[in-house]
């Protein structure tokens, strides 16, 4: 084992704690009040962005449930090195977008296409002059519906100059960056960001735990899914179709909740394996890295899966992992061995990469080390990732984890609610 290896567990257990979490907002809660200083909410909004439309919809009602100020920031797109098949990233996020304006009863239904350069320019002026006037909460919402829908508002309110605009931009995407983050949609509180409406019920609790709440607030605006937690008795389901990567820090920790969702309801689970992004030539800047495992870790404990003693398994551990899906397939222990590799490299921090890492997962998952290692010499995995790629690109998508069920194609773990819905629909009546 190399020194990263042997210091990766013990430094990752340590930023990743719940415990440093919690210490750490209650020092700046601390710092807050010898300031006198409001509850501060920065909240960064990208335009043509359908995930910031939702959340604009959102901040009245927001700020009426909470006591604190907000200071709206009018940013540009994620930088390339952050979205590297931009592409598929704007065409989705309008389905997936459209997706959560069903559940939550929000405007927005996904038009094909972004709104016009000319269009986009004149809301993003009128969102700057209203963020300096201090009409963003109240503007925001309606002023990004128009933009989607193609209709115009008679609003009180003179765009920005040209240059004003830019200014703007510039300042908002360099505190963006120096905060450290790189979406829009997201807000920052206190030294950490949610983003969209599937991490606004973080900052709900945290603002409710402080007792920033206005009256009697319960609850989040926006709960997750709950999982589904007993059996159902459901006529030939539709097999669930698992995108993963062993690298993503997201598919480590729905995995345990997919495979429950299969046993429960009946429905297969297939393993539809792949290399991670950064092995297949994207990279991942390291401010997406920092957020992504800060992020993972708090969904984690919300979910009671055990996450943050970490040992990357980049490359070759990623590569021998791989290789051995296929074979514990074969003997009838691939959700186990999937589930072994996953807890051990992003909860127990083993170096996959080593023979004794390696042996120690196959054998927790029930499989034999002396077959495992005859395994490790068949390439043919590298086939199936790459028709497993090939057929999630297929589908309008490209991260990890994503999930296929019947006509649904859905990317990330917040989506498995949906995935669950899919499933039980056919037994409810629903069409």
């Amino acid at each position: 084992m190399g020194l990263k290896q042997w210091l990766m567990p013990a430094i990752s257990a340590r930023l990743l704690s719940r415990e440093r979490l919690l210490r750490r907002r209650a020092s700046a809660e601390a710092a807050r009040r010898r300031a006198g200083q409001p509850h501060l909410l920065h909240y960064f909004h990208q335009v043509d962005d359908p995930y910031s439309t939702l959340a604009a919809a959102c901040l009245p009602e927001l700020l009426a449930r909470y006591d604190v100020a907000l200071q709206a920031h009018v940013v540009g797109p994620p930088p390339d090195s952050a979205a590297p098949e931009r592409e598929r990233l704007v065409a989705y996020s309008r389905r997936d977008a459209q997706l959560l304006a069903r559940r939550w009863g929000l405007d927005f239904n996904d038009p094909g296409q972004q709104p016009t350069p000319q269009r986009m320019a004149l809301t993003t002026a009128l969102l700057v002059s209203a963020a300096q006037q201090g009409l963003f909460v109240e503007l925001a919402g309606p002023l990004s519906v128009a933009l989607w829908r193609g209709t115009s508002l008679e609003l009180p309110l003179t765009p920005a100059a040209p240059e004003i605009v830019q200014r703007h931009l510039a300042e908002s995407d360099a505190l963006r960056q120096r905060l450290g983050h790189y979406l829009g949609a997201t807000f920052f509180y206190a030294g950490e960001w949610y983003w969209g409406l599937d991490r606004l019920h973080h900052l709900e609790r945290r603002l409710q735990a402080l007792g920033a709440g206005r009256g009697e607030v319960r609850g989040p605006l926006f709960p997750p899914d709950a999982d589904l937690s007993d059996a159902v008795a459901l006529d030939a389901p539709p097999p669930i179709d698992f995108f993963f990567s062993l690298r993503s820090p997201y598919s480590a920790i729905v995995a345990p909740r997919v495979f429950e969702l299969g046993r429960l309801t009946g429905a297969p689970v297939r393993l539809r394996y792949l290399l991670p992004m950064v092995m297949r030539g994207l990279p991942v800047p390291k401010t997406k890295r920092s957020y992504i495992a800060a992020d993972a870790a708090r969904e984690a404990f919300e979910r009671s899966i055990p996450f943050g003693r970490l040992n990357d398994p980049v490359g070759r551990p990623t590569e021998r992992g791989l290789a051995l899906i296929p074979h514990a397939e074969n003997q009838g222990l691939g959700q186990r061995y999937v589930l072994a590799f996953m807890h051990a490299v992003w909860a127990q921090g083993v170096d996959a990469g080593s023979e004794r890492g390696l042996r120690r997962i196959v054998e927790t998952a029930g499989l034999s080390w002396d077959g495992a290692r005859a395994a490790l010499q068949d390439e043919t995995w590298r086939a199936s990732a790459e028709r497993n790629r090939e057929a999630l690109f297929a589908l309008g998508l490209w991260g990890v984890p994503s999930f296929q069920v019947g006509s649904l194609a859905v990317w990330g773990q917040d989506r498995l609610g949906l995935v669950q819905q899919a499933l039980l629909a056919p037994a409810k009546g629903v069409r």
